[in-house]
């Protein structure tokens, strides 16, 4: 938990203003110089495109620019080697000497000695950028009880970092794009969005707040695809179900699945439907209804838990990053708006199906849509 309140230091106001411009420069780099986008217009795997987006705009703004240049090489084969460690065998049997596991293994060191080198490197030069990057938050931070952070623990959560930011801005982006795909008008409003909120300048953390159809777009497909299916949490203590006479006893796991409410007709009528504008007046309860508790890493929300919709989780394991989560899925949509119009392959195909073979909730293949250069 100490940890958690040290990481928070990275997704401050501050901070995000800093990250928006980088994660806007990251996706118009991408779209410029990646092969997929060469020529008028083409086909592409937007779940590939996104994956790479994701990773891309993780590590130049919580990473640091050494970690961000390192990804056209040696970090881009670690990191693939340490995503094939998410398969469902690893849940339960997380050390078997599987070939995935021992790659995992040896990629896991490489890259914490990939951090702990640039670490030691820059407390010999220091900060002579002046940089507000995740790394030099935690090398500059300490425990409650006045120590420093070891550098092979700063390695690891900088790892631990970018493995669940990538994950689940990676699979949400894409479904954001299928389901646009699915209808191009939409595609429209946003740019038209953008137009009367900014007119010609340039995307910031302050107008990506305004451009409420793009964060209603997110919400809502949060919302039907729910970034993680599956919460564990292993009860410590025997625990009574409330108003019931059931009692869990300590040892056992508990499974929730916040994708079950979130598609509830009580809540959310036409629940399988995907429509942003169902949100333009949705009351936003977390943050209106006031009652907020501090776990040691910032106030949330204490009715957050009472929710349908809990796509971050609730409580004291909250995800810490959701702030930023939001921010990097918006600067990507809008920039990709900006300069793109895309629509499905095919015009009779429904989106994909979920694909629940890992933890993450991803689409089946194919997921493709078609693009052409917005002029």
């Amino acid at each position: 938990m100490d940890q958690k309140r040290l990481l928070v230091g990275g997704f401050t106001t501050q901070a995000l203003r800093a990250y928006v411009p980088q994660f806007v420069n990251e996706v118009e780099d991408y779209v410029r110089s990646n092969a997929t986008f060469h020529g008028e217009g083409g086909v592409c795997d937007i779940s590939s495109v996104f994956s790479e987006i994701s990773l891309y705009t993780a590590a130049g703004s919580l990473q640091g620019k050494e970690v961000r240049n390192s990804f056209d090489s040696t970090f881009a084969t670690y990191y693939r080697h340490l995503d094939d460690g998410f398969a469902p065998v690893n849940f339960m049997f997380p050390w078997l000497p599987i070939p995935i596991n021992l790659r995992r293994d040896r990629a896991q060191k490489v890259m914490a000695g990939l951090y702990t080198d640039i670490i030691k490197r820059r407390r010999t030069t220091g900060n002579q950028t002046d940089s507000n990057d995740m790394l030099w938050a935690l090398m500059d931070a300490q425990y409650k009880d006045g120590t420093s952070i070891p550098d092979e623990e700063i390695a690891n959560l900088m790892i631990a970092l970018l493995m669940g930011g990538q994950h689940n801005t990676a699979a949400s982006g894409t479904w954001v794009m299928l389901h646009l795909a699915h209808r191009p008008h939409l595609i429209e409003e946003l740019y038209q969005e953008q137009i009367n909120v900014m007119g010609s300048e340039s995307l910031t953390f302050e107008s990506l707040q305004k451009l409420t159809l793009h964060n209603n777009v997110i919400k809502e497909t949060l919302r039907l695809h729910s970034p993680i299916h599956s919460i564990m949490r292993k009860v410590k203590t025997p625990m009574q179900i409330p108003d019931t006479d059931v009692v869990v006893p300590a040892g056992h796991i508990l499974l929730a699945a916040p994708g079950v409410p979130s598609r509830d007709e009580e809540f959310f009528p036409n629940a399988m439907e995907w429509d942003p504008h169902r949100w333009d007046k949705q009351e936003q309860d977390e943050n209106e209804e006031g009652d907020t508790i501090d776990y040691g890493y910032g106030a949330v929300s204490s009715k957050a838990a009472y929710s349908p919709y809990l796509p971050f989780g609730a409580g004291r394991h909250r995800c810490v990053g959701e702030t930023f989560a939001y921010a990097q899925l918006g600067a990507i949509l809008a920039t990709l708006v900006r300069l793109l119009q895309w629509e499905q392959v095919d015009p009779e195909a429904p989106v994909p199906e979920t694909d629940y073979s890992s933890m993450f909730s991803r689409p089946m293949h194919p997921a493709t849509i078609r693009w052409k250069h917005r002029h």
